[in-house]
């Protein structure tokens, strides 16, 4: 009962619910590389290594972070410094979802398995980021941004330059509203020593800097509909996520941070499964009439 209480508060401290940032543009991309629905047995393992990833990057941000999370008042009450967990327990945890990772990876195929032990350190490296770089946004965008061009690998077993693309545009899109949400730590960042842009900018410049990456997200995005002729659909899929960015970035302010959770957790993951729905119906649009 015990084990079972403290997997649940590790599951609520990770936010395991928020998969759905990156899971919808991993999708996307299997979808393409597919050119249609990816096979059951891909669609199941594809989803396991994400949420297996995510968790394993969650929890071990937190393992590496308690001791910075205690000092924030912000955070004082997460689970570690709270008492609700042990390091040891997440620790622990993080090394079952890294093992469940790489077991996802095999059933795919030989080259996502070589490649997972990479994919793993890559997600895990972002904790340690902002002890010595301002740019550690960018390195979170890494971590999401492998996923569609790993999705890709576990449809064809290869890679396609052209899903680069994607990958890129997540970086941008992840870092922008990464940036936004460490607004609310910009002063306890600069007493401690921790770095991030709004730190080293001051919150109006890290807001330009975040609009400046939502805006090559969404060129990204155009080059991508057009690589792959998406036609009206794609056209339409980055209209919506232009939409949804333009009012987050609408109803937060360098003067009023009080919406940062709203436009953090709630629209960019309608941004995610808007785009998997638009390029979803433009490639099943596309094999229809070629059918």
């Amino acid at each position: 009962m015990a084990l079972l209480r403290s997997v649940g508060t590790t599951l609520e401290m990770i936010k395991w619910e928020h998969s759905v940032f990156a899971l919808p543009f991993a999708l996307t991309a299997a979808v393409l590389a597919a050119g249609g629905c990816p096979q059951p047995k891909q669609l199941v393992w594809i989803v396991v290594c994400m949420v297996a990833a995510r968790s394993a990057a969650m929890a071990f941000n937190r393992w590496a972070d308690a001791a910075l999370d205690a000092a924030n008042p912000r955070t004082a009450m997460r689970a570690i410094p709270a008492g609700a967990l042990t390091r040891g327990f997440v620790g622990a945890f993080t090394l079952v979802s890294a093992l469940l990772f790489v077991l996802a990876a095999a059933q795919l195929n030989q080259l996502a398995l070589l490649l997972s032990p990479l994919a793993l350190a890559l997600v895990l490296l972002y904790s340690y980021t902002k002890r010595f770089t301002r740019w550690s946004h960018v390195f979170l965008g890494l971590a999401l941004g492998v996923a569609p061009a790993a999705a890709w690998i576990a449809v064809r077993g290869a890679l396609d330059s052209r899903i680069l693309i994607l990958s890129a545009a997540v970086v941008f899109w992840v870092a922008g509203f990464d940036v936004f949400y460490s607004c609310q730590d910009a002063e306890h960042d600069r007493k401690c020593g921790l770095h991030s842009l709004p730190a080293t900018l001051g919150i109006p410049g890290a807001f330009r800097v975040a609009r400046a990456m939502h805006l090559a997200m969404l060129a990204l995005l155009l080059l991508l509909v057009h690589l792959f002729g998406l036609g009206w659909a794609g056209w339409t899929g980055v209209a919506l996520v232009a939409a949804v960015l333009g009012y987050e970035h609408a109803i937060i302010s360098p003067r009023d941070l009080s919406r940062i959770n709203a436009a953090f957790f709630t629209l960019n993951g309608i941004v995610s499964i808007l785009f998997f729905l638009a390029v979803t119906t433009a490639v099943f649009l596309e094999r229809r009439h070629t059918g």
